[in-house]
């Protein structure tokens, strides 16, 4: 759809201004609430300043959305394949309304609290509720898709905190020998080098999947949704574009609870632990796996944590960020299902 095309549809349903703007309200507070997760360790170990960061992760998250999406558009492939919106169009634009509705308002309580939660998996949680709603049992849930899910959620928890555990281990090894501040200026220039990266993966990942709610609106308002797809550059401009404003404009509180008060990392192990989430993040996108950020990074974190002192570690802090992780699926999900109830029951 070129963006002409885009602003008829806009003229002739006008529905679609609603659901438009409640994307780009979802793509905006998952900028503002997920992306901090990936610069925060380069921030609290002063390897860059937060200002700096900020700026280097929303620049980054915008050439994530724009370079993966064009090379290996996966991801969106399965997100819009993973729940089914068909039927009446009026009442799946509706589901489709209640569905980002419900993931803004998890997204912002868990801003508040500064919980570092998942808005890949309130995406998913959210749109599963509503696809139930809307079709009253789990006729909406694809199941061939929804594997993807889980297995993405397993294996990016494991190989997170595998692949963080061995990879400080690894490095301890390597430099065992060599003058700790040289090595720590060296580690330093690698944390930005790493941030980077993870913000490029953080908008690879989650630009794709929120465009892809984007594209469902956009088929729903054109006549039904569709398995197969084009994403245009406009809309890749917008959704990055949208995301990087997120990231400048808030994450000190995501910043906080994942950088500090998790655990405590020397320069060497947060190199570790963002190299080991980046590679987790870029083998699920190849592979079209629609997996959390907030989950590789985390889970590399506390690898590269344990790897040192198990009791460098809060695990208080990290039991309840995993109980809020294990809460994002049933809690979002039932909320998109009761507004989808709510919304279908007004619209009448």
């Amino acid at each position: 759809m070129s963006i002409e095309q885009f602003f008829g549809a806009l003229q002739s349903y006008p529905i679609l201004w609603g659901a438009v703007a409640l994307a780009l309200g979802v793509i905006l507070v998952n900028g503002w609430t997920d992306a901090p997760n990936a610069i925060a360790t380069c921030v609290m170990t002063r390897a860059l300043r937060p200002r700096s960061a900020i700026l280097l992760a929303a620049v980054f998250n915008l050439l994530g959305v724009l370079v993966m999406t064009s090379l290996v558009p996966k991801v969106a492939c399965t997100i819009l394949g993973m729940v089914d919106f068909g039927g009446n169009d009026r009442q799946a634009m509706l589901a489709l309304l209640a569905a980002m509705v419900a993931i803004v308002a998890w997204a912002v309580a868990a801003w508040v609290f500064g919980i570092p939660t998942s808005e890949s998996h309130a995406l998913i949680a959210g749109l599963s509720g509503s696809a139930i709603a809307l079709h009253g049992g789990l006729g909406g849930i694809r199941t061939a898709e929804w594997s993807k899910v889980l297995f993405g959620l397993v294996g990016s928890v494991a190989v997170g905190f595998a692949l963080g555990y061995c990879a400080t281990r690894l490095v301890r090894y390597l430099c065992r020998q060599a003058e700790r501040g040289r090595a720590n200026r060296l580690f330093g220039y690698g944390q930005v080098a790493t941030a980077a990266g993870m913000a490029f993966m953080h908008g690879a990942q989650d630009g794709q999947k929120f465009m892809g709610i984007f594209l469902l609106a956009i088929a729903l308002a054109n006549g039904g949704a569709r398995d197969s797809f084009t994403i245009p550059l406009w809309l890749m401009l917008l959704c990055s574009v949208v995301m990087a404003l997120g990231t400048c404009l808030g994450g000190k509180r995501i910043i906080k609870a994942v950088g500090q008060d998790m655990v405590r990392l020397e320069r060497y192990q947060s190199f570790a632990a963002d190299f080991s989430a980046g590679v987790a993040l870029l083998a699920c996108s190849l592979l079209g796996l629609p997996v959390s950020t907030t989950h590789a990074k985390t889970t590399a974190l506390l690898g590269a944590g344990a790897a040192k002192s198990v009791r460098s570690v809060d695990w208080r802090v990290a039991r309840d960020m995993v109980l809020t992780w294990v809460l994002t699926f049933p809690g979002c999900g039932l909320v998109g299902f009761g507004f989808t109830k709510l919304f279908l029951w007004l619209g009448r």
